[in-house]
């Protein structure tokens, strides 16, 4: 195991209603002017808005609003935020929402108190200061609610990009499993594969002896692969939401990936999809983590055959650990289309003689990417090729 430090300071408030105590949370980190950021009209038909606002104001906390976070978030969103933030002196702001709108809130807060341009620290600059942030989280996914990290779209070149600083880590994060139980069953979906993604980055390492971080990551899994199908089968299953929500955020606050090399590459790759087509982050994953794995998994056979055997619970063939290896993926392909997520481009929306404008976007040129297995433009070419032909 190597060195490492782990700070993961947000306070998480989970269970019923407990959206109802927002105002209370803002209050005790010093909120005194609340900007809320969500999505579409939903949060406001189901009142959880109203009821974020009617908390805020039990605490005589004026607030603003800004609404209209897309899935792969803009950022021409972020700069209208970061516009009321500096006339309204805002000093907190609470992101009401899944993955997208937290990210959003991330942005915003980094750019209300830096003079340059916001997109600076999605190109390379680290921020050491954002306004705090809050979370009343609705989905089941991202694990932004926990994370130091945000992804937002350029849009001029349609440029995915992600920023990491624990400026921007959640002051706190309330958890209501019962406001994900509305959610399309294919939005479902798409959380629990993004949650399992976010494990595999990190369960595919070279650093050795990781055993207590390699059982962290296959609980998370396993219960992925159990509960998953439970909440498609029955939406209103609270006790499976709230396994889901919290394998969610012990997915991506990092107490997983600790002491161990972790890959990344399978999101880079993905963000080129979700930018160039718009499509869903967490179907877009579904497709190309499979094909990633084919591409790599005789760099360590036998690590595959560990997620084969103890997730997938495929027999360990000892006489061709290949073999165990393969299967492993083939069931993880197979469950990915049990619970509807597409496997290859055609049921993605993607287009296999896109691939070349893929890797362009991917942006290595001449070099290649580090983690795992080193990747060059080649190698990504190759990953977007199985991922396009993927069959069950």
């Amino acid at each position: 195991m190597n060195n490492f430090t782990f700070c993961s300071p947000t306070e998480f408030v989970f269970g019923r209603g407990t959206e109802n105590e927002c105002g209370k949370y803002v209050r005790k980190y010093g909120g005194t002017s609340v900007l809320i950021i969500y999505g579409g009209g939903s949060a406001v038909r189901s009142g959880l808005i109203g009821r974020c606002k009617a908390s805020l104001a039990a605490e005589d906390i004026p607030c603003e609003e800004l609404s209209g976070v897309q899935p792969n978030p803009r950022d021409d969103l972020v700069y209208r935020g970061i516009e009321i933030c500096r006339e309204k002196g805002i000093d907190l702001i609470l992101a009401v929402g899944g993955g997208s709108v937290i990210d959003t809130a991330k942005a915003v807060a980094m750019g209300a108190v830096y003079d340059g341009d916001f997109w600076d620290f999605f190109s390379g600059r680290r921020a050491d200061k954002a306004l705090p942030v809050g979370v009343v989280l609705t989905i089941a996914a991202a694990g932004s609610e926990g994370s130091a990290d945000a992804v937002i779209t350029k849009t001029e070149g349609m440029l995915k990009r992600g920023s990491s600083s624990p400026a921007i880590r959640p002051k706190f994060s309330i958890l209501d499993p019962e406001l994900t139980q509305t959610l399309p069953a294919y939005q479902t979906a798409c959380g629990a594969t993004d949650i399992m993604a976010h494990t595999f980055e990190r369960y595919f390492t070279n650093t050795k002896e990781v055993e207590i971080t390699d059982r962290l990551c296959e609980a998370v899994l396993l219960t992925m692969v159990k509960e998953t199908p439970r909440v498609i089968a029955d939406p209103d299953n609270y006790d499976a939401r709230a396994n889901i929500m919290w394998a969610g955020m012990v997915a991506h606050n990092n107490i997983t990936g600790v002491g161990r090399e972790q890959d990344w590459n399978s999101h880079g790759i993905e963000h080129e999809l979700s930018a160039l087509y718009d499509c869903a982050h967490g179907a877009g994953l579904a497709v190309i983590f499979p094909a990633w794995m084919e591409f790599v998994y005789k760099h360590d056979v036998m690590r595959f055959c560990q997620l084969a055997t103890r997730v997938f619970g495929v027999k360990m063939n000892f006489a061709d650990p290949e073999a165990t290896a393969l299967e492993g993926i083939k069931r993880l392909r197979q469950f990915l289309h049990s619970i509807g997520m597409p496997i290859n481009f055609a049921e993605l929306g993607a287009k296999e003689e896109d691939i070349p404008v893929l890797v362009e976007k991917f942006g290595i040129g001449d070099g290649e990417t580090g983690g795992f297995v080193h990747l060059k433009a080649a190698d990504i070419a190759e990953i977007y090729r199985i991922a396009a032909g993927a069959r069950l």
